[in-house]
C-alpha cells in the first residue's frame, strides 16, 4: 500500500475562516482538558500510599482507571450534552485530537519524547478528517464534513488511481492549507544497492562534501535574515498588545518565519535531487543531532537543519530508486581513506587531511570518502551491470584490484 501526501493551498471564503478558526480554538480546549485529566492522575499517585504531597493534593478515588483515548471518548460523548457548543465540530476531528494526545503520549514513553505540554492560544493550527464522503474532489473544489465545498489551488493534479483517505487542514501565517492523504494499492519495492556510490559529510563550514570531490556552500537562512527579523520584532514591541496594529504587527514577524522555513527546505529538496542525479548508492552519517544541537555551535546547527535534510534526503532517494543507509559517525574525520590508518583528532581550524602515505586532500571530502567505504562494508553487496558488454559493477572489498580507496567505487 503506498501512501503519498499533497499539499494545496486553499481560498476559503470569511464564513468558512470563522468557522475553522472556532473548530481550532474548540480542539485546542479538548487537548488541554484532557491532557489536564491526564497529568492530575498521574500526579495523584507520584508520592506513597501513607504520605501526601507537601505542594498540593489530588482528590481522585484510589480504583479510578486511568485515563486512556477510549475511555475520553467516552467522556466526550456524555460532555456534549452539557456542552452544545462541542457539537458545532464534527465528531471525529474531536476523536482524532484525543488521539493525537494519546499518540504523544505513547512517544513519551518509548520514544522518550518530553511531556506533553498545554497549548496556549494560537498554538493549535490543525485538525484532522479522518473519512470523508464520496467525491470529495472535484476540480479544483474541496468537500469537507459539515464546512461544506471550500476552492483550493490545484498547484498539481491528483494522480490517477488514487484514492483520498483523509484531509489535515492546517492554518499558516500565509494562509490556509489541506494536506491530502492519498493511497493506492500497489507494492512499491525499496531500492537495492546498484550503482556508483556517494558518501556525503555534512558541516558548517560547508554545508556538506561528497566522497567526489565536491562542496555545496551553507546558506545562512535564519543569520542572513536577523537583521530583518530584528525590526520586524521591535515594531511588535511598540504595538499596544492586543490591538489591530499589534496584531498586523506579529503577522508580518510570523510571515518571515515561514519564509526562512520555505527557504530552508526549498534548499534542502534542491540538494537532495542534486545529489541523486549523481548517484546510485548515497551514504550519510548517522549523527546525534540532539547533541549537537545543544553544543557551542547550537544556532548554526539548527539554521542549517542538518535533521530535516537527512530525513528529506531519504525520502527523495525512495522516490528516485537511490539506495540510502546512514554509517557510524566514529572518528569518520581521523581516518585516512587511502592508508585506514588513524590519523589522531583535528582541530576545527584544521581544515586539510595529510596522512603520512602521501595523501592529502580537504578535510570534509577525506570524512565523506571513508563514509562512502563504510556504507559499502556494510552493504556487502555485488553489483553486476552491463556495459558494451564490460562488467562495471564489483564486489566492493579492499582487496578488489579495481577498487578505489579515495572515491569509494569500483572502475572498469
Amino acid at each position: 500500500m503506498l501512501t503519498i501526501t499533497y499539499q494545496y493551498a486553499l481560498k476559503p471564503t470569511q464564513q468558512q475562516i470563522e468557522t475553522m478558526t472556532e473548530w481550532l480554538n474548540i480542539c485546542r480546549g479538548v487537548w488541554n482538558y484532557a491532557l489536564a485529566e491526564r497529568k492530575d492522575w498521574y500526579n495523584s499517585r507520584s508520592c506513597r500510599i501513607d504520605a501526601a504531597s507537601i505542594k498540593s493534593e489530588y482528590i481522585i478515588p484510589s480504583n479510578a482507571p486511568r485515563p486512556n483515548f477510549a475511555l475520553q471518548c467516552k467522556a466526550l460523548t456524555e460532555a456534549k450534552k452539557t456542552k452544545p457548543w462541542l457539537k458545532s465540530v464534527q465528531s471525529q476531528v474531536l476523536q482524532q485530537v484525543l488521539k493525537q494526545l494519546e499518540n504523544a503520549f505513547t512517544s513519551m514513553w518509548e520514544q522518550k519524547h518530553g511531556f506533553p505540554r498545554f497549548k496556549k492560544r494560537g498554538n493549535m493550527r490543525s485538525f484532522l478528517f479522518p473519512q470523508l464522503g464520496a467525491n470529495p474532489v472535484i476540480g479544483n473544489r474541496l468537500k469537507l464534513p459539515v464546512i461544506g465545498w471550500m476552492k483550493m489551488r490545484l498547484s498539481r493534479p491528483i494522480p490517477n488511481g488514487f484514492e483520498l483517505k483523509q484531509v489535515r487542514i492546517v492554518r499558516r501565517a500565509s494562509g490556509w492549507f489541506a494536506m491530502l492523504s492519498l493511497q493506492c494499492d500497489v507494492s512499491v519495492p525499496s531500492p537495492m544497492p546498484h550503482g556508483h556510490s556517494l558518501g556525503i559529510d555534512l558541516g558548517l563550514l560547508s554545508f556538506l562534501a561528497t566522497s567526489d570531490n565536491e562542496t555545496i556552500a551553507r546558506p545562512k537562512f535564519f543569520v542572513d535574515a536577523q537583521r530583518k527579523l530584528k525590526l520586524l520584532q521591535k515594531r511588535v514591541s511598540h504595538k499596544l498588545i492586543g490591538s489591530n496594529n499589534w496584531r498586523k504587527a506579529q503577522q508580518k514577524v510570523a510571515k518571515f518565519h515561514e519564509h526562512i522555513s520555505n527557504t530552508r527546505a526549498d534548499f534542502h529538496f534542491k540538494t537532495a535531487h542534486h545529489l541523486c542525479d549523481q548517484a546510485e548508492m548515497i551514504f550519510a552519517e548517522d549523527l546525534n543531532l540532539k547533541a549537537m544541537s545543544s553544543g557551542l555551535l547550537c544556532k548554526h546547527t539548527l539554521d542549517a537543519g542538518f535533521g530535516q535534510f537527512l530525513n528529506i534526503l531519504e525520502w527523495v532517494c525512495s522516490k528516485r530508486d537511490v539506495f540510502f543507509l546512514k554509517v557510524d559517525a566514529v572518528f569518520t574525520s581521523q581516518i585516512c581513506p587511502n592508508c585506514q590508518t588513524h590519523t589522531g583528532k583535528k582541530e576545527l581550524s584544521q581544515r586539510i587531511h595529510e596522512c603520512e602515505c602521501g595523501y592529502k586532500t580537504d578535510r570534509d571530502v577525506a570524512a565523506a570518502q571513508v563514509v562512502v567505504q563504510r556504507g559499502l562494508a556494510a552493504v556487502g553487496h555485488t553489483v553486476k551491470m552491463l556495459s558494451e558488454g564490460k562488467v562495471v559493477g564489483l564486489p566492493v572489498t579492499k582487496e578488489s584490484p579495481d577498487f578505489n580507496k579515495t572515491s569509494g567505487s569500483c572502475l572498469v
